[in-house]
């Protein structure tokens, strides 16, 4: 196995990859089809990182135009040491987004909300489809709560901080981008319209 790449820049951000654990099974996510790769950058980990590997994988928070927890898994399986990195980048003058399936309440058993706007500027929250029987069947949830739990936590994450971004793959079949954007327009957040099979 290569080195573990724990954080790796495109676009002028920093990715920061924590964990390969993720709360869903999307079937349009690469990982599942064995294909670790994200523009050429190797994501599989073999164990999960401390705060300080990845802090020193970093660098300079500041030179980046955000540095992003996403990866390939669920940053907030990781809250702890997600959140002692996120205000560590924001001491040292780096700006952060959260990338995000949202079921953060769900999987902690409590309201995380609050603790997120702690450290993170920006949260963009994957919403992939406009009810819970079209996102039962390509994300593969835990369980039947998992629609409306994420639905609750954009609703509860938007009174903490200003920018909220839920996002939709076009594409995907029975996925209405329409229906998904009045979600968000009833929410009071931003929409963001995603590709199929474009990563990074």
């Amino acid at each position: 196995m290569p080195t573990p790449l724990y954080a790796y820049e495109l676009h002028g951000n920093c990715y920061l990859n924590l964990t390969n654990r993720c709360t869903l099974r999307c079937r349009f996510c690469p990982k599942f089809n064995k294909d670790w790769a994200v523009k050429g950058y190797e994501l599989r980990l073999p164990g999960e990182p401390d705060a300080e590997t990845v802090w020193q994988a970093i660098g300079d928070p500041a030179r980046y135009r955000e540095v992003v927890f996403c990866g390939y898994g669920e940053p907030t399986l990781r809250l702890d040491v997600m959140l002692t990195l996120a205000r560590r980048i924001k001491s040292a003058d780096g700006r952060t987004r959260l990338n995000t399936d949202g079921l953060a309440n769900l999987v902690h058993g409590r309201d995380v909300t609050a603790e997120l706007s702690d450290g993170i500027d920006a949260v963009s929250v994957s919403l992939n489809a406009q009810d819970a029987a079209t996102y039962a069947r390509h994300c593969r949830p835990p369980g039947p709560d998992a629609y409306p739990a994420m639905l609750d936590f954009v609703d509860r994450v938007r009174h903490h901080m200003p920018d909220v971004t839920v996002t939709a793959i076009d594409g995907l079949e029975g996925v209405d981008i329409s229906a998904c954007n009045a979600i968000a327009d009833r929410l009071g957040v931003k929409f963001r319209r995603r590709v199929l099979d474009e990563v990074g």
